[in-house]
């Protein structure tokens, strides 16, 4: 018998004798990433003794100012023969009385380490603050930079995949075919082909997330504990099954939303423009200038010639919008100082009243949070003298100047990458991930949180057999079947876009799914089905073909593309969707922008989603389909469409499923009463060794007040 006494603030509490104290652990725990953190609870009932008494301070009679508080737990230890094993703390639930007297305190023991789930909570993947520090601007430029590499800030965490959210992309190499969405570049048609920038949006690198998760949750930022991932799976940068991967940043279907832009941005003013001078003074001196946009006052302090300040008149008439939308206006000095600011819309006027141009520079700059434009001679400097000639007579005399080419603001609209992140929470973000890769976790020494596959999991272990054939109970034991389910299918749970319902449709299969019996055999025993589904979305990518019939055209582009709309033609919100982006050179093309003629970008280099790591085999036989699929890009081409062998059942579950289901499997239950020296060191990937035999461990569970634990082992197998 073992002496397990448990320490209340440094008190020792008085128990019963028969009290028993069980902890259990389960290979299914460290494969519910909610449960990784899982630490055992235990309710005890210790009786009221007087030692109890003065610990929970009669808690029963609450006559007695400054008694025990039982709305808090309290901090609290558990020794095994004087041994410290498990810190925590406890709460006092309730107090059971015996003819009107305290008989038993009931109390509950936690450990301190929590679950993972009480941690995150609800928590979206929108809270992950940190996530901004990747927000990027939302504009023709950066969306087509990004579409083509890591450019401008060569940040490889964000990029732009060939994914449209509306509109259908299409090729057709006939040099006549101007047609909206034919992003084939050839000569003539304008904005008459191609397809519009905004499209497009951004897309996150999944790891961006591990680690915005990882910054947030910290005791430093009042949590419960440091949740750090271990460099296994996670945080690995040579595991490309994983750090290759990206989420699409699609949190409402259609455009983006404006109510997630920043605020527009002050642009200046600094081309060329025309000038005119007037008066009635022909031999009038030059006394003001205006290059790259700025406007240079200069006049002599004491000129014969000059009287006072200039009149300076600054006229804006914009091309107007409807509805007319008001902008900001204004002038600063070549030393920083806003001469005048204004908030106005349409023609208007300004001419300075209170501040005096003095000698200087000056500069326009004008701010709206919508893109306006000004043509020719839609922005317009006047600049006013009066003269006195050698016979003090007034005279008066300026120069007009006018922008010469047409002048934009720059509506600067930021891609915030919290309010755009599909809406998910965290704990479902990570246990989807677990789910896809058949994930296990657990906690360290050090508090790491160690992610591995399970394969990997039970490789890790190098461990002989622990051998405890000395100690199990030969008096009884269990072999029972161990098949735990009939059939195990494994799919997505979006699988709503256009084409992956087309696919349903014609195979009456989920596109990337598959489902497992071995051999393809049913059996009686047992009846039920289980089901892994990942809650993302999984699309079937189109590789575009020339449509131009000529002989010279005909055949693929380089480019692939998502079309992520349903099977009415309709913009789609779907689940969260991941993929693998990789950038491709090749065939031209076209991206526009319908609203901005000047805005056309010719691309021979993109980012294309992919659902293989690779686009040829060899390279990588890796995809994220649960089954072998035709592979999008490589199926009207000669030779072996399908050679992405490596599905994730085939290199995360068939070597853990096939033994399951096989009919040498058995299930095995036996007791044991463990020494502590092994108990202590016993981990989940252990091996059991019993009569020469090796086993796996399945589930255990211990009575810490005896030593005795019941094993659930499931017996190895050699193929």
């Amino acid at each position: 018998m073992r002496i397990l006494q448990l320490y209340i603030g440094g008190q020792r509490v008085d128990l019963f004798k028969d009290e028993s104290v069980s902890l259990t652990q389960t290979i299914q725990n460290v494969k519910d990433i909610a449960k990784v953190f899982t630490e055992f609870t235990q309710t005890f009932s210790v009786p009221a003794s007087s030692v109890n008494n003065k610990i929970f301070k009669h808690y029963y009679n609450s006559n007695i100012q400054g008694g025990f508080d039982a709305r808090t737990k309290k901090a609290a230890y558990l020794e095994l023969n004087n041994t410290p094993f498990k810190e925590g703390k406890i709460k006092l639930n309730r107090v059971g009385l015996k003819n009107n007297v305290a008989h038993t305190y009931h109390i509950t023991f936690f450990g301190n380490v929590v679950d993972l789930k009480d941690v995150l909570g609800d928590d979206l993947l929108s809270s992950l603050a940190t996530l901004n520090e990747y927000s990027q601007v939302y504009d023709f430029t950066n969306v087509t930079n990004y579409i083509q590499g890591y450019a401008p800030n060569t940040n490889d965490n964000v990029l732009v995949p060939l994914i449209t959210h509306t509109d259908r992309m299409i090729y057709n190499g006939d040099s006549n075919a101007h047609e909206y969405g034919n992003v084939a570049v050839h000569g003539g048609g304008g904005n008459n082909n191609g397809i519009n920038w905004y499209q497009f949006k951004y897309a996150l690198r999944l790891q961006a997330i591990i680690t915005a998760i990882e910054e947030k949750y910290t005791i430093a930022n009042g949590y419960a504990t440091d949740i750090v991932f271990s460099n296994d799976f996670f945080n690995d940068a040579t595991n490309q099954e994983f750090d290759d991967l990206f989420m699409w940043l699609h949190r409402k279907k259609g455009d983006v939303e404006s109510t997630s832009f920043g605020e527009a941005t002050w642009t200046t003013y600094e081309g060329a423009a025309t000038t005119q001078t007037f008066g009635d003074y022909g031999g009038m001196p030059t006394l003001s200038s205006f290059q790259n946009g700025q406007l240079t006052i200069s006049k002599s302090v004491g000129d014969d010639f000059t009287t006072n300040s200039p009149k300076v008149t600054l006229t804006l008439n914009p091309v107007l919008t409807s509805p007319l939308v008001p902008y900001d206006v204004r002038v600063t000095g070549s030393n920083g100082y806003v001469l005048l600011e204004n908030t106005i819309g349409g023609l208007q006027t300004i001419i300075n009243g209170v501040e005096p141009f003095e000698n200087g520079t000056y500069s326009i700059e004008i701010r709206s949070d919508v893109l306006l434009q000004f043509a020719a001679g839609g922005i317009k400097w006047i600049v006013e003298y009066e003269f006195r000639d050698e016979d003090f007579i007034t005279l008066s005399g300026g120069i007009r100047y006018l922008n010469q080419a047409t002048f934009s603001t720059s509506a600067v609209r930021e891609f915030n990458i919290t309010e755009q992140i599909p809406k998910m929470k965290i704990i479902d973000f990570l246990s989807g991930l677990f789910k896809l890769f058949n994930l296990t976790a657990y906690v360290d020494n050090l508090g790491v949180l160690v992610v591995r596959t399970l394969d990997s999991y039970y490789a890790a272990n190098t461990k002989a057999p622990i051998v405890i054939d000395e100690y199990i109970d030969v008096t009884k034991s269990d072999v029972e079947i161990a098949l735990p389910f009939k059939e195990i299918n494994f799919a997505y749970k979006g699988l709503g876009t256009l084409l992956a319902k087309q696919y349903e449709q014609i195979f009456n299969s989920g596109w990337g799914s598959t489902s497992y019996t071995l051999n393809n055999q049913t059996y009686d025993a047992p009846t039920e089905d289980y089901k892994v589904i990942a809650p993302f979305e999984h699309m079937q990518f189109e590789r575009l073909y020339d449509l131009d019939t000529s002989a010279s055209n005909i055949g693929n582009t380089t480019i692939q593309y998502g079309f992520f709309v349903d099977d009415n033609f309709e913009s789609y919100y779907g689940d969260p969707l991941i993929f693998y982006p990789i950038l491709n050179n090749g065939t031209a093309m076209k991206i526009i922008d319908t609203e901005v003629a000047s805005d056309v970008a010719t691309l021979t280099r993109y980012f294309i989603p992919s659902n293989t790591l690779a686009l040829q085999c060899g390279t990588s036989e890796t995809s994220i389909h649960f089954q072998n699929e035709i592979s999008e890009y490589l199926a009207r081409e000669t030779g072996n469409p399908n050679c992405f062998i490596d599905s994730i059942f085939e290199t995360k579950y068939k070597t853990y499923i096939q033994d399951v289901f096989s009919n040498r499997r058995r299930l095995v239950k036996v007791s044991a009463i463990l020494p502590l020296k092994i108990y202590y060191d016993l981990e989940l990937n252990n091996l059991i060794e019993i009569n020469q035999e090796t086993y796996k461990i399945n589930s255990l569970t211990t009575d810490l007040t005896t030593g005795k634990t019941e094993f659930e082992l499931l017996n190895t197998l050699i193929w």
